[in-house]
């Protein structure tokens, strides 16, 4: 299994921003150009980029999308996945039309799984399932909510449906340059069977190398520690490259 860097543009007001731990109110801007941050991490080498709107996540609905559209239709050699504030078919179809190559389903998976379940075998490979989790239980709405469903169950529902890519994130680690949580990401990889991306902690190559490693995980989302001159996206990709 190959092993894919996902540089992460979080988006909110239309500004690059992180958050920490997925608080509103802890909030660091590192840019105004959502479409500049892309064609930076373009130039570096990245063959896909996350992305994820911040505002529509809170609001349950799509506010920053015109930003990923433009990525997606002007950066021609980089694949775009999307999450946040998706809610419909509708919200789908929109960004699967105009370029974008994967949409994430997040909270409407929890709130509405035979929505999802639908959603998964009509679009197949463009339908990656997003599952947060607060202390092994999933979290939805912007993270605001958790809910009284186990991130593993979740996984494995959604796996024996059909779904063939999870973006699995550890809250008490996103943006925290800590570390991954490497064994509840193991968990959910041995659990579904499936491609599962790592998303939250990743501080250093080191912490890259051991994801790269892992079985069944076939990817890392990586955040503030590019923003914050830990690493550069080109020596991150040479790093699983020698994994």
């Amino acid at each position: 299994m190959s092993f894919t860097i996902y540089p992460a543009i979080d988006m909110r007001g239309g500004n690059c921003v992180r958050l920490l731990r997925g608080d509103y109110d802890q909030e660091t801007i590192y840019g105004d150009s959502p479409f500049d941050m892309a064609q930076s991490f373009a130039a570096e080498g990245a063959e896909w980029i996350h992305m994820v709107d911040l505002d529509g996540a809170k609001d349950g609905k799509r506010v920053n999308d015109r930003f990923v559209i433009t990525a997606a239709q002007k950066l021609a050699n980089v694949s775009i996945q999307i999450g946040g504030g998706i809610r419909s078919e509708a919200d789908i179809h929109h960004y699967l039309e105009n370029g974008v190559n994967r949409v994430i389903i997040g909270s409407i998976a929890v709130s509405n799984p035979n929505f999802a379940i639908d959603m998964i075998k009509k679009y197949g490979s463009n339908i990656a399932v997003g599952i947060d989790a607060k202390n092994g239980y999933v979290a939805t709405h912007g993270w605001l909510e958790t809910s009284a469903l186990k991130a593993v169950e979740l996984g494995k529902r959604f796996a024996d449906a059909g779904a063939e890519t999870f973006i699995f994130t550890d809250i008490a680690t996103d943006g925290t340059l800590s570390g991954p949580n490497i064994a509840a990401v193991c968990e959910m990889a041995e659990t579904t069977g499936k491609n599962v991306i790592a998303s939250g902690g990743v501080s250093s190559l080191a912490d890259l190398k051991a994801l790269s490693t892992a079985k069944n995980i076939s990817g890392a989302i990586v955040g503030k520690a590019l923003y914050e001159n830990r690493f550069t996206l080109k020596e991150a990709l040479e790093e699983v490259k020698r994994s």
